[in-house]
C-alpha cells in the first residue's frame, strides 16, 4: 500500500450485500475505490454468473463508463438493445434506463466501471425501473443511439511524444470530448522494459486498473508492485509513474481521467525521469 495514493487489489474487496429486491442480481459486485480513498468517482467490478442479470435502472446523479472485459451480454438503453462481447466500452448517460444480461451459458461475464463523480454508491441516484423481460431480450440487437459504445478494436494508438515522459509502447483513448465524454478513457500497453515517466495532473484524479502483466507504480517517494486485479487511485497533483520490469510480457492497464475530457485538459505535467534508484527502492 502506498501512502501518496490507494492501491487495491479486487480479491481483496469483499462483495457488497446488493438487493435482489432492487434489480442487483449480478452475483458478484465489489466496490474497490470510493469516497473511503478520497476519490471523487467511484469504481465498481462485478461478475455476472451465466444467465444473470443487472436489471433495468438509471443513474439520476451521475454518467457511469462500462468496461466489458469478459462474457457475452445483451445490453439495453431504453427501447435499444446491442450484443457485447469482450474489449467493448460504454458510457450511459444521467438519467438513462439500462441493464446487462450475461447470455452465455458456462462463462461468466467481467464487467468493470465508473460512476463518474459519484463518490459511492450512495450519490449516484440509483432507481430500479423494471425486470428484464423474455420479450426486452428478444427485441432486435442494432446498437445503442443514447450514450456512447465503442470497442478496444476499433481506436488507433495516440501518437504520444516519449521527450514528454510516454515512451509506454501504445496509448490508445476509447472515451473523450472527441466522442462526446468529459472523461476520459484510456487503455495503456506497457512493452518489456518500458516506463511512463515521473508526472502528475493538475487538474484531474485519475483511476487505472490492471488487465495483464506486472508492474512497479511509485507516487513520491512510495513504491507498490501492481498485478492484474489491482485498481489505482491518484490524486489531483500527485507525482507518480509505473514501469513495466518483465523482459517478455505486457502490462496492460485500463484508466480514467476524471473530468478531463482529454489528454490536454488534464494538465499534464513531465517532472523528470524514472532512475536506476527509484527502479531499486523497495516495493
Amino acid at each position: 500500500m502506498v501512502s501518496h495514493c490507494s492501491v487495491v487489489h479486487i480479491d481483496d474487496i469483499s462483495p457488497e450485500n446488493m438487493d435482489a429486491n432492487q434489480g442487483w442480481s449480478i452475483s458478484e459486485f465489489r466496490i474497490p475505490i470510493s469516497r473511503r480513498q478520497g476519490s471523487s468517482t467511484t469504481a465498481f467490478h462485478s461478475r455476472f454468473f451465466p444467465g444473470s442479470t443487472h436489471k433495468k435502472h438509471r443513474h439520476d446523479n451521475c454518467e457511469e463508463i462500462a468496461v466489458y472485459l469478459r462474457g457475452r451480454g445483451v445490453v439495453g438503453n431504453g427501447p435499444e438493445r446491442a450484443q457485447l462481447c469482450p474489449g467493448f466500452c460504454r458510457l450511459i448517460p444521467v438519467g438513462v434506463d439500462h441493464f446487462y444480461f450475461n447470455a452465455t451459458q458456462n462463462e461468466p461475464a467481467e464487467v468493470l466501471g465508473f460512476y463518474i463523480g459519484a463518490r459511492g454508491l450512495d450519490d449516484t441516484g440509483y432507481v430500479y425501473t423494471g425486470d428484464v423481460t423474455k420479450e426486452d431480450l428478444e427485441k432486435p440487437r442494432k446498437g445503442i443511439s443514447q450514450g456512447i459504445l465503442v470497442h478496444f478494436d476499433d481506436v488507433p494508438p495516440e501518437p504520444m511524444n516519449s521527450e514528454e515522459g510516454w515512451p509506454i509502447g501504445n496509448f490508445h483513448v476509447l472515451l473523450s470530448k472527441r466522442n462526446g465524454s468529459t472523461t476520459t478513457l484510456f487503455r495503456a500497453s506497457f512493452l518489456p522494459g518500458s516506463t511512463h515517466q515521473k508526472h502528475r495532473f493538475d487538474r484531474c484524479e485519475e483511476i487505472y486498473y490492471v488487465m495483464g502483466g506486472r508492474g512497479l507504480a511509485g507516487a513520491g517517494s512510495d513504491r507498490v508492485e501492481v498485478r492484474p486485479g489491482h485498481f489505482h487511485y491518484i490524486p489531483k497533483g500527485v507525482d507518480h509513474w509505473l514501469h513495466n520490469p518483465s523482459e517478455k510480457e505486457t502490462l496492460e492497464i485500463l484508466g480514467i481521467y476524471i473530468g478531463a475530457g482529454s489528454v490536454e485538459d488534464t494538465g499534464y505535467v513531465h517532472t523528470g525521469d524514472v532512475t536506476k534508484e527509484d527502479l531499486m527502492q523497495r516495493a
